[in-house]
C-alpha cells in the first residue's frame, strides 16, 4: 500500500499566524495614525508660516498690507492658497493688520487655523 503525504497547514498553525498578524497590526496601526496626525501639523506649520512671509513680504513691499490672501496671489507672492491640512473645507482666520499709522487701516496682518481640536502636545489649532 502506498502512504499518504500531507502538504499545507493545519488550522492551528494557521490560527498562530493570524494571532500574531493581528497583534503586530493592534501596535502598527495606531503608531501610524500617530505620525500621520503628526505630518499634518507639520504641514500646517509649513502653511502657516509660508503665508505669514508672503503677507509680510507683501506688505514691505507695496507698503500696505494685502486686504484678502488671493491678493497674495495675484501679486505672485504665493501659488495658491495653501489648505488647512487638519480641515481641508475650513477657510483660514484672516487677523487685521495693526497699523501705526491712524490712515492706513484694514489688511490682514496674520492668519490662524480655524481647526478644532488640539495637537498632539495639547495645543489647539487655532493658537498656531
Amino acid at each position: 500500500m502506498y502512504q499518504r503525504v500531507q502538504r499545507g497547514f493545519t488550522f492551528m498553525e494557521l490560527l498562530i499566524v493570524m494571532v500574531i498578524i493581528a497583534i503586530l497590526a493592534a501596535v502598527a496601526i495606531p503608531k501610524y495614525l500617530a505620525h500621520l496626525r503628526r505630518a499634518k501639523e507639520v504641514v500646517l506649520l509649513q502653511n502657516l508660516t509660508a503665508m505669514r512671509r508672503a503677507i509680510d513680504f507683501y506688505t514691505t513691499d507695496k507698503e500696505k498690507a494685502p486686504a484678502t490672501l488671493q491678493d497674495l496671489v495675484s501679486a505672485g507672492y504665493l501659488r495658491d492658497i495653501p489648505k488647512d491640512p487638519i480641515c481641508p473645507d475650513c477657510t483660514w482666520n484672516e487677523l487685521p493688520a495693526q497699523s501705526e499709522d491712524p490712515n492706513q487701516s484694514g489688511g490682514i496682518g496674520d492668519v490662524k487655523s480655524t481647526a478644532e481640536g488640539v495637537d498632539s502636545s495639547g495645543k489647539p489649532y487655532s493658537d498656531y
